[in-house]
């Protein structure tokens, strides 16, 4: 069972309703989301592209520039080395179109994902330089691809890093850290601990889109007749679409400037005149709707990140950067298929990674490792994600390649995965990542040292495996009206580090149910409080578990009489979130169960 905690920060919530015009409930989840005094609390609600940080302030941005801006006036050409996946792809998109319009000559390479793996590549590497390069600008890597870019300058190229990713790092004999950024001409990452930026959390492709906004403003002034000062403004507008997209996909937190980048960046996306980005919600019935994070994170992302997985992520690249309309739906038509293909790989890999920590002395193991040699290595990232839910237990899957193991891991927040690989990383050949993320290759041979060393020193208690809800408030479900649901809605968006506002209550009675959908998974009541008010409830949860805990505190015969003549003996506390249910063109409010207990 989850375990629940109600949020108890202070602060004088009826003067804030007062002063910003909101219900005092409303004031007291923004404390919550540690939104405190008038500036933060203005900018969290009212917050325009006007409060986006200086892209000055990035380390190494003014000496990008002054390379970039060097490279295009001389028509050197520069060659992009993204990634595969959304953030890869959509950084790579920023970053060529916007040097295009620069007036540079600039091409790009989206590393394959099994052919090349994550990153820069000596490969990559040579390939540009005897295709005539002498410029690599990276986007969503090269942090750690300190002997690659040493290739680079040796054979005379100049090298330009923005990534996002953590900066290597030495530990002393004292635990003190030195960081080995790579010896690139410019490395434009604020996660460098002597960058100035004052928001650590950016994905690339905003890293990409800042560096950017610099490089067109400068060109303005170097190259008016080319790219007038006017079309700035209307260039980031487009591609703030992308940033968006890359920094919901990338699953970044929605706090500071990215809630502000995503809150336009939805709304820019359903303007967009970009082909691929409209082709792509027309495939996948979006067209005319109004975007939310969901839609990116579950929907539109997944079509780009399955042709990095099974294809080739430069599909995607096309699509975005073709001017044809037919090519561009054609393309997403594809990247749709790619995604339903996928779809059912994983839940293949899902069932065997279940099959094997259920059967072998792996399900005792505070972090598991998953060794699936036959699984599709481009979803090992995905699974991993699926088993650390199940289990709420840090997961990696390997998976056996023709260079070795690869697998991606992903964490829990009293697991710092990044830095626990950190203290073995003489058993890899190549690693990265973050706190919740990271990818690994490594000899077959080391598997098992791997898995050992971790779950040894892992640092873990069975208190860390135990999921936490965050109560915002203990609030009876007759304080909610349709006027209530509606001014939640300033929260938006939601989404990882800005969590939809969730509220408890006790003493609730589950007086009939109804199953439904095509797969019979959702969950309909009628329920009552305390006070006998009458109100809906869904529930999308599993309901395989959900009857579970109603048969071994109520009994068989008393779910049956549930979901039959009604119940009057079901009286349970449950955690919910108000919503407003149209029918017939008739709203009414009604309850989205998200935990329970007795």
């Amino acid at each position: 069972m989850s375990k629940w905690m109600v949020s108890a920060k202070k602060a004088d919530f009826q003067e804030i309703a007062g002063k910003f015009q909101i219900d005092p409930v409303i004031a007291r989840i923004i404390r919550n989301r540690d939104i405190i005094g008038e500036e933060q609390i203005e900018k969290f609600l009212h917050g325009t592209l006007e409060d986006l940080h200086d892209p000055a302030t990035l380390k190494d941005a003014d000496r990008a520039v002054d390379i970039l801006c060097e490279k295009t006036l001389a028509q050197s050409p520069i060659r992009v080395i993204g990634d595969y996946d959304i953030d890869g792809v959509c950084s790579t998109y920023i970053l060529v179109t916007c040097l295009e319009q620069g007036g540079a000559i600039v091409d790009a390479v989206i590393p394959h994902r099994i052919q090349d793996g994550y990153g820069l590549n000596d490969k990559l590497i040579e390939g540009t330089h005897e295709a005539g390069i002498d410029t690599v600008l990276t986007c969503d890597n090269g942090i750690a691809a300190a002997g690659q870019i040493a290739l680079a300058r040796e054979l005379g190229m100049t090298v330009v890093v923005t990534d996002h990713h953590e900066v290597p790092y030495d530990v002393g004999e004292d635990g003190s850290r030195t960081e080995r950024p790579p010896a690139a001409d410019a490395v434009v990452d604020p996660r460098q601990s002597d960058c100035s930026y004052p928001y650590k959390g950016i994905c690339g492709a905003v890293v990409a889109y800042k560096l950017m906004q610099l490089y067109l403003e400068r060109m303005t002034i170097l190259s008016p007749d080319r790219f007038p000062a006017g079309k700035v403004q209307e260039m980031m507008r487009e591609m703030l679409a992308f940033a968006a997209f890359a920094t919901v996909g990338d699953v970044m937190e929605l706090t500071d400037e990215n809630r502000i980048i995503v809150k336009y960046g939805l709304r820019q996306i359903e303007q967009s005149g970009n082909y691929g980005l409209r082709a792509l919600t027309v495939v996948n019935g979006l067209q005319d709707k109004r975007l939310s994070v969901y839609h990116i994170g579950f929907v539109l992302g997944p079509c780009l990140n399955a042709t990095g997985r099974l294809d080739t992520a430069s599909r995607a690249l096309s699509m975005f950067r073709t001017k044809d309309r037919a090519e561009a739906v054609a393309i997403a038509g594809e990247l749709k298929e790619l995604n339903d293909s996928r779809k059912s790989m994983t839940l293949q890999g899902i069932d065997q990674a279940v099959e094997l920590i259920e059967n072998t002395k792996l399900k005792k193991d505070k972090v598991l490792v998953l060794y699936l040699p036959d699984c599709h290595e481009s979803l090992a990232g995905i699974i991993a994600g699926r088993i650390r839910e199940r289990y709420h237990k840090p997961a990696f899957v390997l998976t056996k390649t023709q260079e070795g193991v690869k697998g991606s891991g992903r964490s829990i927040d009293a697991y710092h995965m990044y830095d626990k690989m950190s203290e073995c990383k003489e058993l890899y050949t190549k690693y990265g990542g973050h706190k919740l993320a990271a990818g690994v290759s490594m000899p077959e041979e080391n598997v098992e040292a791997f898995g050992r060393y971790l779950n040894e020193h892992c640092g873990l208690s069975e208190e860390d495996f135990v999921e936490t809800i965050h109560i915002d408030v203990p609030m009876p479900m007759s304080y909610v009206t349709t006027d209530f649901v509606r001014q939640l809605a300033v929260l938006e968006p939601f989404g990882n580090g800005n969590p939809k506002p969730v509220f408890a209550q006790k003493k609730v009675k589950i007086l009939r149910g109804s199953i439904l959908g095509k797969n019979k998974n959702v969950g309909k009541y009628r329920v009552e409080d305390e006070n006998a008010g009458r109100y809906d409830m869904m529930y999308f949860g599993d309901l395989e578990s959900w009857h579970a805990f109603l048969e071994e505190h109520f009994g068989v015969q008393e779910v049956d009489r549930l979901y039959g003549a009604g119940s009057n003996v079901i009286c349970i506390s449950i955690v919910y979130y108000p919503d407003i249910n149209v029918y017939r063109g008739q709203e009414t409010v009604q309850m989205i169960m998200q935990d329970y207990s007795c």
